[in-house]
């Protein structure tokens, strides 16, 4: 089982990657509201495969 410090790492990489391409969407035009809760969403879900595999 991994410690809580390497899942929040993950979670910290996993929301990085995710900002990025966030940050493009709200640039064309994308409301930010959305554009944050996919970001979160994608975040969750990497780490959730991470721990699985």
């Amino acid at each position: 089982m991994n410690r809580p410090s390497e899942i929040t790492t993950q979670l910290a990489a996993a929301c990085l990657g995710a900002g990025v391409i966030t940050t493009v969407a709200v640039a064309q035009g994308q409301n930010p509201f959305t554009a944050l809760g996919i970001t979160l969403f994608s975040a969750v879900a990497a780490v959730m495969v991470g721990q699985v595999f």
